[in-house]
C-alpha cells in the first residue's frame, strides 16, 4: 500500500467520525507489516475527557485483535489547514508499541508531511523504561 492510499483511507474514516462539540473530524489508518490496515475516527463525549482520538481508535482495533509489534505507518487526516499530527496522549500511547512508527500527518487538501514517532516523542516512556 502506498503511502498516499493510507492517507486516502484515514480521510475516509471522516464519514464515521462523531465530533459534535469540536466539530473537527479525524480519521485514522495503521499499517502493519502483513499489510493489514487498522482504521479509526474520533469518538467526542459530552464529558471530554471521555473522547477518544482516532488514531487510539485505530491502536485499539490493532491490538484486541492481535498486531501488537508489526506497525509501520500510521496516516492521520484532519480537515484543518494545519497538518493533523498526533496529540500527546496518541503519541505516548503508540509509543507502547511502536516508538519508531512512521506517521504521515495530512491536512485538509490532502497534502502530507512524515515524521518518525520517536522525533515527535523524544525520550519518549515505553516498556524498556522499566527494565
Amino acid at each position: 500500500m502506498t503511502d498516499q492510499e493510507l492517507v486516502e483511507r484515514a480521510f475516509a474514516m471522516h464519514q464515521f467520525s462523531y465530533a459534535p462539540y469540536s466539530r473537527f473530524p479525524v480519521g485514522a489508518a495503521l499499517l502493519c507489516e502483513d499489510g493489514t490496515v487498522f482504521t479509526g475516527c474520533n469518538v467526542e463525549n459530552a464529558a471530554f475527557g471521555s473522547a477518544i482520538c482516532a488514531e487510539r481508535t485505530a491502536l485499539l482495533k490493532a491490538v484486541s485483535e492481535g498486531h501488537r509489534d508489526d506497525w509501520t505507518t500510521l496516516a492521520i487526516a484532519g480537515r484543518g489547514q494545519d497538518y493533523c499530527w498526533p496529540c500527546g496522549s496518541c503519541r505516548q500511547m503508540l509509543y507502547e508499541f511502536a516508538p519508531d512508527l512512521r506517521v504521515l500527518a495530512a491536512r485538509g487538501d490532502g497534502t502530507f508531511q512524515e515524521a518518525l514517532l520517536s522525533e515527535l516523542l523524544p525520550c519518549g516512556f515505553g516498556p524498556k523504561s522499566l527494565a
